[in-house]
């Protein structure tokens, strides 16, 4: 189970940051403080509301001191780029350490000002890899009006060189300076420094001599600052109330031992086992050619997705499946597929995808008697939003599922308070989103839009 939220930690000279494991580091539930902020979150208060009216507060609701936005450019936005440019690069996980030369094409989006000194932000990309084409994802930014250097988000792409990959799709650690740091996926300022603008560098590597040309889809990235607060009231009802949609269950637990060499299965994991759900669901998964090779190491497998998904939403630095990118990415390399991660500020927004179709896998973490239940606690786990009751407490394949190996113990409810409670303040409210090209999103916030 994995990546709860990035704890803001203390400014420190550039020569002693420590790269701690990112279990380590992110099971923190103090989640997502930042220094010198203070006030409860800015989520209406307690108390049911009539579908009508909380549709239309959503969409223009207040954001108060949960502050998020999200931008993100497509189609004629991103190209045409052109290949000007040539870069060494050796593969930090092939074991012959061969230096292989690339040309490299440029995409650098608009400057953003999000109207909010932000102090942290994920990245999102759709992109096709041919070969062994992939894309390296950078951000940079200013703060107090100084420039700060690029920050690498992300180095993908579709498959690992066994499968026919250009590298192995990795995180960077190591890059910490005395104004912000990365850890695995998201980038985090250091507490005394916040970011007024941002600016991604998207880089398009084909090997060499060849035509093997990587192709951006969609890019953007999720930008936030949140206030210091252990708990947020229970959200009004929206417009979910009773719709619970019909995304298949898919446990966990009958995936232990799977695959040692992509971090063994089980509580590992929950996030491409949540993907796979969600993929399930649209009826994007994988076809039985491409888990030929899951059930041909293991014949009794019956939901072989789960294992193709761990392997290729794999980070190779972080050494487990839980990157939030890298899963949305892996979705929306599916056919017809997009995905992109962002924040939501209360179970209200979560309602407004339900009632649009569309399941939410989110990020969590809690102690077991946090979460009536559960069965368990975690540092860090995915489950997927799948409704509503008609009361508003929250429907979720849960692929803990218990902590039984059981596909029928994943179909759980939760008190909707205390939900919100595992999941807002803990992961600032972290969503996969993940749906068709065509299928439409819901209307987001006026102010401040997260998607």
């Amino acid at each position: 189970m994995t990546h709860p939220a990035t704890p803001v930690v203390p400014a420190v000279p550039a020569a002693a940051v420590a790269s701690p494991s990112r279990r380590v580091l992110l099971g923190s539930a103090a989640a997502v403080g930042v220094a010198g902020v203070a006030g409860v979150a800015g989520v209406a208060g307690a108390g049911s509301a009539a579908a009508s009216s909380v549709a239309s507060s959503v969409v223009a609701s207040d954001p108060g001191d949960r502050h998020i936005s999200y931008r993100e450019w497509s189609g004629r936005h991103l190209g045409p780029v052109r290949f000007t440019g040539q870069r060494d690069h050796v593969d930090p996980f092939d074991t012959t350490a061969t230096s292989r030369s690339y040309d490299v094409a440029t995409w650098v989006s608009p400057v953003v000002r999000p109207g909010f000194g932000l102090t942290e932000l994920v990245a999102s990309w759709n992109a096709d890899t041919p070969g062994r084409s992939w894309v390296e994802v950078s951000v940079r930014g200013r703060s107090a009006g100084v420039a700060t250097k690029e920050y690498v988000l992300g180095r993908w792409c579709r498959y690992d060189p066994a499968q026919g990959g250009g590298i192995h799709r990795t995180s960077v650690k190591g890059q910490g300076d005395t104004v912000a740091t990365v850890y695995t996926d998201t980038l985090a300022t250091r507490t005394g420094h916040v970011l007024d603008e941002w600016q991604l560098v998207v880089r398009l590597m084909r090997p060499t001599g060849t035509r093997q040309t990587p192709r951006l889809r969609s890019v953007g990235a999720m930008a936030s600052a949140l206030p210091d607060t252990e708990r947020v009231p229970r959200s009004p009802n929206g417009r979910a109330r009773g719709r619970v949609l019909d995304v298949p269950t898919f446990s966990q637990e009958t995936h232990i031992g799977h695959f040692p060499q992509w971090d063994n299965g089980g509580e590992a994991w929950c996030s491409p086992t949540s993907t796979s759900m969600v993929l399930a669901y649209w009826g994007a998964g994988p076809r039985r050619d491409e888990t030929a090779w899951v059930t041909e190491a293991m014949p009794d497998e019956v939901d072989p997705q789960v294992d193709f998904a761990a392997r290729n939403v794999y980070d190779y630095t972080y050494d487990g499946g839980g990157n939030w990118p890298f899963n949305a990415a892996y979705a929306a390399s599916r056919p017809r597929m997009r995905g992109f991660v962002t924040r939501l500020r209360s179970l209200t927004e979560a309602e407004e995808f339900i009632a649009a179709g569309i399941p939410l896998v989110t990020s969590v973490s809690f102690e077991k008697d946090e979460l009536d239940g559960a069965g368990y606690g975690t540092n860090g786990h995915l489950m997927v939003v799948v409704g509503f009751t008609p009361d508003g407490d929250v429907v979720c394949n849960d692929p803990a599922s218990h902590l039984v190996r059981d596909n029928a113990q994943v179909r759980v409810v939760y008190d909707r308070e205390q939900f919100e409670n595992v999941w807002v303040p803990h992961s600032g409210g972290i969503v996969y989103v993940i749906h068709p090209e065509r299928h439409r999103l819901p209307r987001a916030p006026r102010r401040e839009p997260n998607w």
